[in-house]
This record gives structure tokens, C-alpha cells and sequence, in this order.
């Protein structure tokens, strides 16, 4: 699969098929694919907590929030949660702030379940002290992201905002997940006498 492939098909999915599960094994060569991506001055301070029991799993999804666009839905219900959740955190032993190396960690981690034919959601709304007591993370470990995973069973279509129009997804009576993007336009800049990048 092309990386422009990769990229259209790694969308927030929310809804997953609850008997499909993914293992230690593929959850280890997701965070293995984080370990090998880029670190600001090399430093690699991040860690990761693996979960893909049952019982991990109900000890996290509590402390999760989803899609705040979408009104009265409390997140998805018995049989449609992850079936995994990676929780990546920074380690300030090593290091006071992750920079953007969580970011790109959760990045690397999504593509590479979507090329494993899975799919994910980075869930950065987590109330992170009731979920450090319910994982006895020690104080240590700043809980930066959870990446929820498993195999998707919703719809997800990318559609190209108008200029300056609304941004906020949406579900439609068939439970399709509509998510509007900028268009590119909009997104890069040409400052006049500052660059010729773009120009004809």
C-alpha cells in the first residue's frame, strides 16, 4: 500500500468488531515501529504500556472521552469498544517534555495498524489520574496519549470543507463518520516578498 493510501485509510475510528483481537506480538512491532521513528535529540522518552485483555481493557475505557463533535454519545458500547490500547507515556526521568515525539510515536503506531489491516483512534481527552491509579502508573510516567485499536466496523469519508466553512464532524442516519478537511488552498501560505515556493 502506497503512504497517500495509508494516510486516507488511518482515520479516528471509533467503533470496532468486539471479537476481533489483536495480540502481544502485533502490538509489540506497533510500538517497535514508534521506537524506530524520529526523537527530538535522540533521547527517547517515551514509554508504553501494552493492553489487550479483557480486563485491561475495562480498566481503561472509562477514562477515555469521544468525538466531542458528536452530542449525547458516551463512546462506543458493548461489542464496538477497542479491543487493544497502547498508552504512551513520557518518562521524565529522561526527559521534562515530549516535544512532538508523542506525536509522531501515535503516527507511526496508526499507519502501521491500518497496514496490519487495523485501525485506531489517538485519544488525547483521558482523565489521566484516575487512569494512572487504575494502571498503578508511577509518578514518573506522564500519561501523554492512549491509542485505542482494534479492527474498525464503522465508516469514515473525508469530504473537502468550503473556505472557512465548518470544520466539526458529523454521523448520518446510517451511522457513516463524515470527517470535512481544509481545503489545501486554505492550508499553505504564500507571504508576499517573503517566498516565491508555489509560485509559477
Amino acid at each position: 500500500m502506497m503512504l497517500r493510501d495509508l494516510i486516507l485509510k488511518n482515520r479516528s475510528y471509533r467503533r470496532f468488531d468486539g471479537a476481533t483481537r489483536l495480540d502481544t506480538e502485533a502490538l509489540r512491532e506497533l510500538v517497535d515501529l514508534a521506537r524506530l521513528s524520529p526523537s527530538g535529540g535522540n533521547l527517547q522518552p517515551l514509554k508504553y504500556i501494552l493492553v489487550n485483555d479483557a480486563h485491561g481493557c475495562a480498566l481503561v475505557f472509562p477514562h477515555l472521552a469521544w468525538a466531542a463533535y458528536i452530542k449525547n454519545w458516551p463512546g462506543p458500547g458493548e461489542g464496538e469498544r477497542p479491543t487493544a490500547y497502547i498508552v504512551i507515556l513520557l518518562d521524565t526521568g529522561i526527559k521534562e517534555n515530549a516535544g512532538c515525539d508523542h506525536g509522531i510515536a501515535a503516527q507511526s503506531i496508526l499507519l502501521g495498524a491500518v497496514e496490519r489491516g487495523f485501525g485506531g483512534c489517538i485519544v488525547g481527552s483521558v482523565h489521566r489520574e484516575a487512569l494512572r491509579e487504575s494502571l498503578r502508573v508511577p509518578e514518573r510516567y506522564d500519561i501523554k496519549l492512549v491509542i485505542a485499536l482494534g479492527m474498525p466496523i464503522e465508516r469514515v469519508e473525508l469530504e473537502t470543507a468550503e473556505p472557512g466553512g465548518d470544520i466539526k464532524y458529523w454521523r448520518d442516519g446510517d451511522g457513516t463518520h463524515h470527517v470535512p478537511k481544509r481545503p489545501l488552498d486554505e492550508i499553505i501560505l504564500l507571504l508576499e516578498g517573503r517566498c516565491d515556493a508555489g509560485k509559477e
